[in-house]
């Protein structure tokens, strides 16, 4: 490795900082909770974190994990095909089938490798794949996996969608693939809208449900329920490390033979150790809860109007919706730094988010709620907000 080479990458790291748009990472030193502990020995209260309904560290499913890992043992070793399926993948699949309202499940490491996987083992040069500019990245990166026709539709575009299903119209199969919520506006997609489009096309529709799956619609089973269109969506991908535990893995669920097939090409699921026995058993516990109280779920979209209500009278601009994603909108990159670092000195735990993760000049911070808070923690954070906001000249 050249010096040359090691001076480029720190001159662009270097860049990277004078313009605001350095990550870095902030270190936790407690469970993941509503109020977490951070390297500083500081408590803060967190809303940054895809953990909507507070299950990250709930003590049935850390219970269930001890015993998932006395029974299954820590790891497997292996691929699913070879040596790497234990009862609980299947028990798992079957019930997410169940949950869901699909003929069946394949669970893979993640979602963003269920995404990879997908594309590439259904789809060919001869189709057509017509997917939203908002998409996540793993869509993203699935769709230059594959060889079929792509098309993208500006977000949540109607008009847009049905002029690229026209011009798609000679491919052999088409496939609309969405978000079901977008991560970084909290807006959800339109899927009677996508759907009456994909029926008048002769199209599929794949829908990326990880921030929606556990709390959205009446059982909280996603938008597909949330929209009333369970039995009008093909495939749905999601993850079971957002509002279902928090952990890791994700899932493909749809028709039976769409499964199967996954389960024989898709690369990621045949080169990919199995998901580990203990994130099986204790996301059926999960499930488990879901299906049995909806508290948490009532609880979390409580909160988030709460919120929202508060931050409005303030005068902050957020984009409008229902979604527990509530960002605050800034624009400058730098200013959303700042102002992150400042909430955290008032000991709350928010990141700022610019470009490349969202459009330049559309900086915010995306604030997420949580069934973990309660009323008393989302006051501490307006307060936070409100003294910020003006010392910085937001509002």
């Amino acid at each position: 490795m050249t010096q040359a080479f090691l001076d480029y990458l720190s001159d662009e790291t270097e860049k990277l900082k004078q313009s605001g748009l350095f990550k870095g990472e902030r270190i936790i030193t407690s469970q993941q909770q509503a109020e977490i502990t951070v390297n500083n020995g500081s408590h803060v209260l967190n809303f940054c974190a895809n953990n909507y309904l507070g299950l990250a560290n709930h003590p049935d499913l850390i219970a269930e994990a001890k015993n998932g890992l006395d029974h299954y043992g820590f790891g497997l070793s292996s691929v699913r095909f070879i040596c790497g399926t234990q009862d609980v993948h299947k028990t798992l699949e079957k019930r997410l089938s169940h949950f869901l309202g699909t003929e069946d499940t394949i669970l893979y490491s993640s979602c963003f490798d269920a995404n990879g996987g997908l594309f590439e083992t259904l789809l060919g040069q001869e189709d057509a794949i017509i997917s939203d500019a908002l998409n996540h990245a793993s869509i993203i990166d699935g769709i230059r996996l594959c060889k079929a026709n792509r098309f993208r539709y500006n977000n949540n575009d109607m008009a847009d969608l049905e002029q690229k299903l026209i011009e798609a119209k000679n491919c052999r199969f088409k496939l609309i693939a969405t978000d079901g919520v977008f991560s970084m506006d909290g807006i959800i997609a339109n899927l009677p809208a996508i759907c009456d489009l994909a029926e008048k096309y002769n199209a599929m529709v794949m829908v990326d449900d990880s921030h929606a799956v556990g709390f959205m619609g009446k059982n909280g089973r996603g938008t597909h329920e949330y929209h009333n269109v369970i039995d009008r969506i093909d495939i749905i991908t999601g993850t079971l490390g957002k509002a279902l535990g928090g952990a890791s893995g994700g899932y493909t669920s749809g028709k039976k033979e769409i499964i199967t097939w996954l389960r024989e090409r898709s690369r990621p699921y045949l080169f990919s150790n199995t998901l580990a026995p203990v994130i099986a058993a204790t996301s059926i516990k999960v499930l488990d809860l879901l299906e049995t109280n909806h508290d948490l779920i009532n609880k979390l979209h409580r909160n988030s109007l709460y919120f929202r209500e508060k931050m409005e009278k303030l005068g902050f601009k957020l984009i409008p919706g229902e979604h527990p994603i509530i960002p605050v909108m800034l624009g400058d990159a730098q200013l959303a730094k700042t102002m992150a670092d400042e909430l955290l000195k008032e000991h709350i735990y928010v990141i700022g988010f610019s470009y490349p993760v969202v459009p330049l000049n559309q900086a915010r911070i995306r604030t997420q709620m949580s069934a973990g808070h309660e009323l008393e923690h989302i006051d501490k954070a307006v307060t936070a907000f409100e003294k910020v906001g003006k010392k910085l000249g937001v509002i």
